[in-house]
């Protein structure tokens, strides 16, 4: 075989191999075009029914333009009204502090009214002390302190009875003036049948 043949027979076959791999491309691509036209018409009936939900859309946005413009008026008027409340609570903290000044004054006011009541009462008290006459009225003296004879033959304080001391139902108040600092008051308590009449 001559070479020219040789050569005339590759390119019969290269021409075939080249024949058939165009028509497997064109294949390949008839299938893609057919699937891209098939993509197309599902995204234009897509489209088509995003239409009238982008219309609904453009409507409520529509509507919502003055509720929006009213917004801005409202939020405004929110701002006043909260300044408005901080300025009546600055307010009410002033009262509550002014509030509290008063109520301090009146608890003073209190306690030196009560001084001057507890004052005026123990000077009514020492007044009374001294013009009443007998100690058989209630007022008993103590006496003068015991010799010391009299100490010896007196029992120790472990021997007399609290109940000895003192008559049951009664206490005393010690007091009166400097001069008279023996003077002993005794009151009767109060028995349980008055306390319960109470």
């Amino acid at each position: 075989m001559e070479p020219l043949q040789i050569l005339v027979i590759v390119l019969v076959v290269a021409g075939i191999w080249l024949v058939a791999e165009l028509a497997i491309t064109a294949r390949r691509a008839r299938r893609t075009m057919a699937e891209v036209d098939k993509t197309v018409a599902e995204l234009n009936e897509t489209l088509a029914e995003t239409r009238p939900v982008v219309a609904k859309l453009d409507g409520a946005v529509d509507e919502l333009q003055p509720a929006i413009a009213k917004v801005e008026p409202l939020l405004s008027s929110a701002n006043v009204a909260v300044d408005a409340l901080s300025a009546n609570l600055v307010e009410i903290e002033g009262v509550v502090r002014d509030v509290s000044a008063v109520t301090g004054a009146a608890a003073s006011a209190g306690n030196v009214v009560s001084g001057m009541a507890d004052s005026a009462s123990e000077a009514a008290r020492k007044l009374l002390g001294k013009f009443k006459s007998s100690p058989d009225a209630g007022e008993r003296t103590l006496e003068a302190a015991p010799s010391e004879e009299a100490a010896e033959d007196a029992p120790t304080p472990s021997e007399v009875s609290q109940d000895a001391a003192a008559p049951s139902g009664s206490y005393y108040t010690y007091g009166g003036s400097m001069a008279d600092d023996t003077a002993v008051t005794t009151y009767e308590a109060p028995t349980k049948e008055e306390t319960a009449h109470e």
